[in-house]
């Protein structure tokens, strides 16, 4: 069983993309966590919460505008949008396309960290984790590729690590990361993971959250894989 142990007795959890892969196995895990005195769990899917539209984000924040959370855990992103894939060459470079791809995997968070941060404990420890991706390090870009997709995850991890400044003036206990899954056995992953090894989401998600609960708080804007190595930028 994982426990969230650095973080209060009776803690506070919000998860974003609870439908998902990752996100429904994040969900039995805080669930089942003993620890885990309330579980707000938002989806596009079941409850209509788009992170895309900032009346959507607004909307839910305020509902919640009441409780005090410990822990946030945003686990949204897409590889692959209305059917469109990662190009293989900049030759294949569509704005559009592009465009979408800012909007769920950088605007999106965006929105997230503006409304649902400041709902954050003030005094307590708390977390936030916003799942990135490996392939938006620009220092450990080799294969090329994929340019949409790697400059929108490397532009939610430049939001993380400057939010995580600010937050941190008016939430001194708090910990803000982006973290990198690891290849999951996911919707997402199913097309281009072809020859690689695979982690269930179970075993993904409670690798995430063994991760988060050792981070220290001089960790915050930091960007993380899921067995807790440091990922450069």
């Amino acid at each position: 069983m994982t426990e969230m142990s650095s973080l209060p007795q009776g803690y506070v959890a919000l998860l974003i993309g609870a439908s998902g892969g990752i996100g429904s196995a994040m969900k039995r895990i805080l669930r089942n966590d003993p620890r885990c005195g309330d579980l707000t769990a938002l989806s596009r899917r079941d409850d209509g919460l788009d992170i895309t539209e900032e009346a959507s984000v607004t909307a839910f924040a305020e509902k919640l505008r009441g409780k005090k959370f410990h822990l946030l855990v945003c686990a949204t992103g897409a590889l692959t949008i209305d059917g469109v894939g990662p190009e293989k060459t900049i030759r294949q470079l569509d704005p559009d396309v592009m465009a979408a791809q800012f909007r769920l995997n950088a605007i999106g968070p965006a929105l997230l960290m503006k409304h649902f941060l400041p709902l954050l404990h003030r005094e307590e420890r708390t977390i936030s984790a916003f799942l990135s991706a490996r392939v938006g390090s620009i220092g450990d870009n080799r294969l090329g590729g994929w340019i949409s997709y790697r400059s929108s995850k490397a532009a939610l991890n430049q939001i993380i690590r400057t939010a995580s400044i600010e937050f941190k003036r008016t939430h001194p206990n708090a910990v803000l990361v982006g973290i990198h899954p690891g290849t999951v056995e996911t919707g997402l992953s199913e097309p281009f993971s072809r020859g690689r090894e695979r982690m269930r989401p179970e075993d993904a998600a409670s690798r995430m959250m063994e991760t988060l609960d050792a981070l220290s708080n001089a960790q915050t804007g930091s960007f993380v894989a899921y067995d807790g190595s440091s990922i450069e930028w």
